[in-house]
């Protein structure tokens, strides 16, 4: 506790420093620091983002809750002038620089003037100069305000500002702008005036679907969806030459009683020839011909083309030997020969094409046909510029922990484009690590982890049947056949992990990705079981309770330990402990029920996380995120998930007429299959605010039930929580289940719920902070637990969720963020009813998380 209270005083030792600093000490005599800004819009202040967004100059960044501007201070810490400043102390003794020059070197002498001019403008970078209130601002700051609620149909809006000096504090003072709005126009009638018969037949065709409406009040943002809209819909009905240029509007509001009358001017096409301009009517065009290049770089581009092929109405070329199959390359291509232009297929065919990973951005252009009488015809060229058809990296890692004082791990990919020649990929991935164990004899490297996987990617549905009318060709389906491997050899039970997977991938919109492993198959085979003991010591150490409290004579008395062996092979007194309890073989101890039932428990666990798995799955997973780049932070990601398991399996048993196990399991190669349900979501919603301050919320629900050949779910399809990027105030596997107090080495179980929010901020330049709230457990729910604290039995148990708050800090490096995390127990489902709200909120007991990247 002392501990704990000397972190706090420090932390707020340091606060009183930072906020004690001069904020104005580079503010000018005759300027006023700006504090606050506020818009009163009709006599009542408002803070909807879009008015306040049109205000040029904000108030300097300040440290949530506390209100200390920690950026500009770090600016002001810095010398405006270090330069001189560095060359005055030089100069301040006589022989100061000739005994530095002596001591150091002429050029280490001026090596420490760079670096103090460096770090002075480092200073200045990563902090927050003062925002000085610029009247010139101000009046444009005024005036957006004005043509803002002017684009909402107020006309006649009239703005003014006042700035209000804070007499309590020097060169300080915040602006009030006031906006007093007038009767707003409505929309009356609407009238078009279109030049093209084909463009006004076009518009009367969709006419319905308009933005614009008679009776609505007037909105700017109306008439910029209604250009687009039209410019989108003409352009993708032949249109080849329109543009959002031609879509204008006239707006009648004289002596209409604030309402505006909407004409619609949409001319004829403007050609120029020289100095010569003539209109026509707008015509439909369609694509006569499309050629495509497979191997086009800048150095080629004035050779001659040595091979050729046609398909399907397209033209292939190759500067060499064509190298891909036709149908490989016109599969990705959404611009179609003999039909109509529309401008969506350029950019379908850009997504796909680069969908493939075989090309670089693709250059497609069109080109008016000479030789179309009609003068309706146009040529698409689409150059392809190959990738290299091998490529190869390794990375490589080291690590320490507290089961491994030492850890180096490798990772390498060999990847071989158009394998086939039909745009397939073949990505080789191998990656280990070896280490030393903290309780190792013998050689330095005692522990290893090695795996590889061969994976082949095709751009296309590989099925017996057609799927293109289901699938069409613009969601760039693919289809990926994996196989993989990975072999322990630690100080666990020495795990070898085999799967393969068969899956399918589409993307139904720029937003929605949908992917179907019709099989997913993984084989865990656990090499060295007898190791149990010395992996989970929390159940050893339960059973040796339980041995003691029942009277059981130890092998070795003089310590009461169960003989176990290190190796996890020969005799195992827990495991003989255990089989003479369960088959009654010590008739002289005093075992009561509860023993009983607690050291079958154990003996159940350790069966299911000893045994080796068979799981035959099908999954569906179902994606939505309309997150536009890496630098958008107003977005939403949803994710469902079904997954089934082992019914095919137990389809075939039941009619070969397989026969079960003495546990009434069907088995395939010794081995009891799984069988289970499993099914959950994910939510995630990021909101930024006017300062690039963002609020994170995630929701994750899931639950796996067994039933038919099973009684409990895989150790590798179960849930935990606690960890960097789950539960922060505890660690991995350290929460749960239930109310259970974390009792076991490793908590996992089939129910999982978490929600998180966090609210992030910047503190100054790349530095970031963040406040957080993260909830959620796991449970046991419908398999084989029967301990009331480890199961889920109804709405009363979600009074075990626990909860953490803390805060954290991040560097953003720009391609990557580091975080630290410090989570603090809020509610502990583990304590008594009463006592769990609170009771470890100290940095004694906190949570020290860090990762890479935001959580999520």
């Amino acid at each position: 506790m002392t501990r704990s209270l000397t972190k706090i005083s420090l932390f707020l030792v340091l606060i009183i420093l930072i906020s004690a600093c001069n904020a104005v000490k580079r503010v000018p005599d005759d300027k006023y620091l700006l504090t606050e800004n506020t818009v009163i819009v009709d006599s009542t202040e408002v803070t909807d983002t879009g008015v306040l967004s049109q205000i040029y100059q904000k108030p300097n960044t300040t440290f949530p809750l506390l209100g200390i501007p920690i950026g500009l201070h770090i600016y002001n810490i810095a010398d405006p002038q270090p330069d001189s400043t560095y060359i005055k102390w030089l100069h301040k003794k006589p022989k100061r620089e000739a005994r530095l020059n002596k001591f150091l070197s002429k050029k280490q002498t001026n090596e420490l003037g760079n670096s103090y001019v460096g770090f002075n403008k480092w200073l200045e970078k990563s902090g927050d100069a003062p925002v000085v209130i610029d009247k010139e601002k101000t009046d444009k700051s005024a005036a957006r305000i004005k043509r803002y609620y002017a684009s909402f149909g107020w006309f006649n809006t009239e703005t003014s500002y006042k700035i209000k000096v804070d007499s309590s504090k020097k060169k300080r003072a915040s602006v009030t702008y006031n906006v007093e709005r007038f009767r707003p126009y409505y929309v009356d009638s609407i009238s078009e005036d279109i030049s093209s018969p084909i463009v006004d037949s076009l518009f009367q065709a969709s006419k319905k679907n308009t933005f614009i409406e008679s009776g609505k009040q007037y909105a700017a943002n109306d008439f910029l969806n209604e250009r687009d809209r039209l410019t989108i819909q003409f352009r993708n009905s032949g249109l080849y030459h329109f543009d959002q240029d031609y879509v204008g509007f006239e707006g009648d509001t004289v002596n209409t009683n604030h309402k505006a009358n909407i004409k619609y001017i949409i001319p004829d096409r403007k050609i120029e020839i020289g100095d010569t301009t003539y209109t026509e009517p707008f015509k439909i065009f369609k694509v006569n011909e499309v050629r495509i290049v497979t191997d086009y770089n800048f150095s080629n581009r004035n050779e001659v083309f040595k091979d050729s092929a046609s398909y399907n109405g397209y033209t292939l070329y190759s500067y060499d030997d064509l190298k891909f199959k036709p149908k490989a390359i016109t599969n990705a291509v959404s611009i179609t020969p003999k039909k109509i232009f529309k401008d969506i297929d350029r950019t379908l065919t850009y997504n796909q094409i680069s969908d493939l990973k075989i090309f670089k951005y693709p250059n497609i252009s069109y080109q008016e046909d000479a030789t179309d009488t009609t003068g309706t015809g146009l040529i698409a060229t689409i150059l392809l510029s190959p990738k290299k058809k091998y490529t190869a990296s390794v990375d490589l890692d080291a690590y320490t922990s507290t089961i491994q004082p030492f850890g180096t791990g490798f990772s390498s990919t060999f990847l071989i484009r158009n394998v086939f020649r039909r745009a397939e990929t073949l990505e080789i991935t191998a990656g280990g690590s070896v280490g030393s164990s903290a309780d190792k004899e013998g050689s330095f490297f005692d522990t290893s982890d090695i795996g590889a996987n061969v994976k082949l990617s095709f751009p296309r549905i590989v099925f017996p049947a057609s799927t293109d009318k289901i699938i069409p060709k613009y969601m760039s389906p693919a289809t990926s056949i994996s196989a993989g491997f990975n072999v322990q050899n630690n100080i666990g039970l020495d795990r070898q992990n085999f799967s393969g997977i068969y899956s399918y991938a589409w993307k139904p919109s720029k937003i929605k990705n949908y992917r179907f492993d019709l099989l997913n198959v993984q084989y865990v085979r656990n090499v060295n079981p007898g190791n149990y003991y010395n992996v989970y010591r929390s159940s050893l150490n339960q059973l040796e309770d339980i041995a003691q409290e029942v009277g059981y004579e130890f092998m070795n008395p003089e310590s009461n330990d169960f003989i176990v062996p290190e190796d996890g092979t020969g005799f195992n007194e827990a495991d003989f402990f255990i089989e003479g309890v369960l088959n009654n073989q010590f008739p002289d101890l005093n075992i009561e029920r509860e023993d009983f039932r607690d050291v079958l428990r154990i003996f159940e666990r350790q069966a299911r996380l000893t045994e080796d798995n068979l799981i035959f799955a099908s999954n569906f997973t179902w994606n939505r995120d309309t997150r536009t780049n890496i630098f958008d932070n107003n977005f939403s990601k949803w994710r469902w998930k079904i997954e089934s398991a082992g019914n095919l399996l137990s389809a075939i048993s039941s009619v070969a007429g397989a026969t079960k196990n003495e546990n009434g399991n069907f088995e395939i190669s010794d081995v009891v299959f799984s069988q289970y349900a499993k099914a959950e979501t994910e939510y995630i919603k990021h909101w930024e605010f006017l300062n690039r301050d963002v609020l994170a919320v995630r929701a994750f629900g899931g639950i796996a039930i067994p039933y038919g050949n099973s009684n409990s779910i895989p150790f590798t399809r179960s849930y935990f929580a606690g960890g960097t990027n789950d539960n922060r105030g505890w660690r991995a596997y350290d929460l749960g289940p239930g109310s259970s107090g974390s009792v076991l080495d490793f908590n996992e179980a089939n129910f999982k719920l978490a929600f998180n929010a966090e609210y992030r901020y910047t503190i100054f330049g790349g530095f970031k902070g963040a406040f957080f709230i993260d909830a959620g457990n796991i449970w046991n729910a419908f398999d084989d637990v029967d301990d009331p604290a480890f199961r889920f039995d109804g709405i009363a148990d979600l009074k075990e969720i626990a909860v953490a708050s803390g805060i954290g800090l991040r560097y953003d490096f720009g391609f990557f963020v580091i975080r630290f995390d410090i989570g603090f127990k809020t509610h502990d489902p583990a304590r008594p009813v009463g006592e769990r709200w609170f009771k470890d909120y100290n940095f004694t007991n906190a949570v020290y998380n860090i990762g890479i990247n935001y959580p999520f």
